[in-house]
């Protein structure tokens, strides 16, 4: 922090629109006129933005070298699975971020829950925040879709740099890709990644419905490498030692026990209330920051849902599960699964 930087700082939001020097607080219409008709200009007049049913929002475009340094957004829980994020880099037609805004920021289930990581924090209440350095070498591009049908308030602010030396040499981009199985097909795993390229695997966060009664982490994550085919080079010895915790995340006395740290936690946990909802449900991340997972050529990524049966035998389960892989890649874009839509996407 205490070098002094060639990049210089930009910053885009609803009073700010393209990120100009001395451009922001300049509205004079937006979501805050009729509150600030006594004051004028410079005095909140568009704090927010409105996006209309199934209406696409550029959130930001930068037409320059540079980095997306942070990310904060905020709208109504019920928008977290109905509003899609999506960022295209250097002029690709094809995003290389495209998932459900509430995922990205660790937020599957709709309903609040703190995460204090160090690159995803999300504060009372609803205070989405994002630190994945978002490197490009041309421009950026980033988009809100309303896949509902109702208007969704947006507030929000993309902070970035530009500059000679930004992104830098050896800069890969950022992606996310969202998918989800429910229920999970039998016999199957859930699939987690599945791309071609050189780059690293950055990060999970999973959003897990329980289908049965009984322990539901049993399974192993598998990270199939390069040249790997039938059997992964690495492999987790469970689900809950994946994302960090131990013996069912289970504290004695208090059963299931959330937990947020800067590289992995289970900040939420959804208890059954009895009537409605009857299943619990969890909210997992895992970021691979000091710790990347790289490839060369190819990565694939699965999870295996287990829980016990009698005889002390594995079960195989068929829960609601829905996980964002986070990762960098040498190209702008690259093969992923089709969103779900909305009725796919819905908790």
């Amino acid at each position: 922090m205490s070098q002094l930087r060639t990049s210089v700082s930009r910053s885009i939001c609803p009073e700010n629109f393209d990120g100009q020097p001395g451009g922001a607080a300049r509205a004079s219409e937006g979501t805050g006129a009729h509150a600030g008709r006594d004051l004028g200009v410079g005095w909140k007049i568009s704090p927010s933005v409105e996006i209309a049913p199934g209406e696409t929002f550029v959130l930001g475009h930068v037409d320059s070298p540079g980095r997306i340094t942070h990310i904060w957004l905020t709208t109504a829980r019920e928008n977290w699975r109905s509003l899609v994020l999506r960022a295209h880099w250097d002029g690709d037609d094809e995003p290389a971020v495209e998932t459900p805004v509430g995922d990205f920021f660790a937020s599957g289930w709709c309903r609040f829950a703190q995460v204090s990581s160090q690159v995803v924090a999300s504060n009372p209440h609803g205070g989405f925040n994002s630190y994945w350095p978002m490197p490009f070498h041309r421009s950026a591009r980033l988009t809100l879709e309303n896949l509902s049908e109702d208007k969704a308030v947006v507030y929000y602010q993309i902070d970035y740099e530009v500059g000679d030396d930004v992104p830098g040499e050896g800069a890969a981009y950022l992606h996310a890709q969202f998918r989800r199985s429910n229920p999970l097909p039998e016999l199957t795993t859930h699939p987690i990644l599945d791309v071609t390229g050189r780059g690293h695997y950055a990060g999970t966060y999973m959003a897990w419905g329980v289908n049965s009664p009984g322990w539901w982490g049993e399974g192993e994550v598998k990270f199939y490498l390069d040249d790997d085919g039938e059997f992964p080079t690495i492999a987790s010895t469970g689900t809950e030692d994946y994302f960090g915790g131990a013996w069912n995340f289970d504290v004695p006395g208090q059963g299931y026990t959330e937990f947020s740290t800067p590289f992995l936690g289970m900040p939420q946990v959804l208890r059954p209330d009895g009537l409605y909802a009857s299943q619990q449900r969890f909210g997992l991340y895992r970021w691979h920051l000091p710790d990347p997972i790289t490839f060369r050529t190819a990565l694939r990524v699965d999870i295996q849902a287990l829980g016990w049966k009698s005889g002390h035998r594995y079960l195989p389960l068929r829960d609601d599960i829905s996980s964002l892989a986070v990762f960098y890649l040498d190209a702008s874009s690259t093969t992923r699964p089709q969103l779900p839509d909305l009725d796919g996407l819905a908790v």
